[in-house]
């Protein structure tokens, strides 16, 4: 099973990640602020993902780290 991590921090919840995923389990998470006052993106449902890195891949800021 691979494994996403977000620099929460560092997200500009921009939504290019949410978007790129072909599994749909990218999401704004609406319940959580970082730092610099934006809603960071998380994955829901991280059993579902098959490592594509189609995420990582779109953020313009390089805070997705996939591991498979």
């Amino acid at each position: 099973m691979a494994k996403v991590t977000f620099d929460i921090d560092r997200c500009k919840g921009c939504k290019h990640c949410v978007v790129a995923c072909p599994k749909k389990i990218v999401v704004i998470r609406e319940d959580v602020l970082n730092k610099n006052g934006y809603h960071p993106a998380g994955v829901l449902e991280m059993e579902k993902c098959i490592g594509c890195a189609s995420c990582a891949t779109m953020c313009p800021d390089c805070v997705i780290t996939v591991e498979r």
